[in-house]
């Protein structure tokens, strides 16, 4: 499912009904150590690699080693010079032959957004596969000094890792305090995160409390009604247009977030993509919900 949130939108809603029968699937098939461990195993630094996820292609050039890439995934759009790589698949599978013409000596998966059965059999034909699981936003970070280790291109990775270090520190300074937030993914079927996702994490950074903390998967079908019962103060959006999620909330005139207007829209490209770019929508955020707290001071 993760791998849907790096996706145009209207995309997004194929992927949302391809991928829900084998979300909790997704997220256990494969270890969450093989990073760790692939740190640990001696191997000639990469000159030749594959991608197979959006978020993963961002992260290798802001590492410093987008020259190094011969491969991505599909919807691989940022920055622009991955639009021109040849592509090797997606979320719903790999086109291995295309994987082994490009002979690379690395292939850099993302845990919750590849198949297991796809990685296993990348492995089994020889290739050296390392899998990356960013579910918290120091987990960036590191990310960009794993795949700097893996490419030689530490000075690069250490000094765009430091950077978004600093960005995350930055963001505690005027983050708010309590606030309810009720974050929609999507609308048909209505998907929101629980405590496991990096976007959960970021509402927390920001001072929300997200309304779903505690629900049973990384990605979850919830009711309006749900929603309703836990009466956000705010709704963020990052699936349509703002007018659209007005336009359907307003049927649930109680909530304190439609009374109050509290309905904003983050851009998904910011927010749902595990890369250094998400720090833009975690400033996003936090303004919103530090303008929200502010607003409800004043009134008080």
């Amino acid at each position: 499912m993760r791998c849907c949130l790096g996706m145009f939108p209207k995309i997004f809603a194929l992927c949302v009904v391809a991928a829900l029968p084998f979300v909790a699937l997704a997220v256990h098939a494969v270890s969450p150590n093989d990073m760790a461990q692939s740190a640990n195993s001696e191997f000639t630094a990469a000159a030749r690699i594959v991608t197979l996820a959006p978020n993963i292609t961002e992260l290798v050039y802001a590492a410093g080693a987008g020259n190094k890439l011969v491969g991505v995934a599909r919807f691989s759009d940022y920055p622009p010079a991955a639009k021109y790589l040849p592509i090797v698949g997606d979320f719903s599978g790999i086109d291995f032959e295309r994987v082994l013409s490009l002979t690379p000596d690395l292939v850099i998966a993302w845990t919750s957004g590849n198949r297991a059965s796809d990685v296993n059999k990348l492995r089994a034909l020889g290739l050296r596969v390392v899998l990356l699981e960013p579910s918290r936003l120091q987990d960036i970070s590191e990310s960009l000094r794993e795949i700097g280790k893996l490419a030689a291109t530490e000075p690069e990775a250490t000094l765009a890792a430091d950077r978004f270090e600093r960005a995350i520190v930055a963001l505690g300074k005027n983050s708010s305090r309590g606030v309810k937030v009720f974050y929609q993914i999507w609308n048909a079927p209505l998907i929101t995160v629980n405590h496991d996702h990096i976007i959960s994490d970021i509402v927390t950074r920001c001072g929300g409390n997200n309304i779903f903390v505690d629900a049973p998967s990384l990605t979850t079908v919830v009711s309006r009604e749900s929603v309703l019962m836990a009466d956000p103060d705010v709704i963020l959006i990052s699936n349509s247009s703002l007018q659209n999620g007005l336009e359907m909330w307003s049927h649930y005139p109680s909530i304190r977030a439609v009374v109050a207007k509290k309905i904003y829209e983050v851009p998904p490209d910011l927010i749902q993509r595990h890369s250094p770019r998400i720090i833009r929508g975690a400033q996003v955020i936090c303004q919103i919900l530090a303008q929200v707290e502010s607003r409800a001071q004043e009134a008080l």
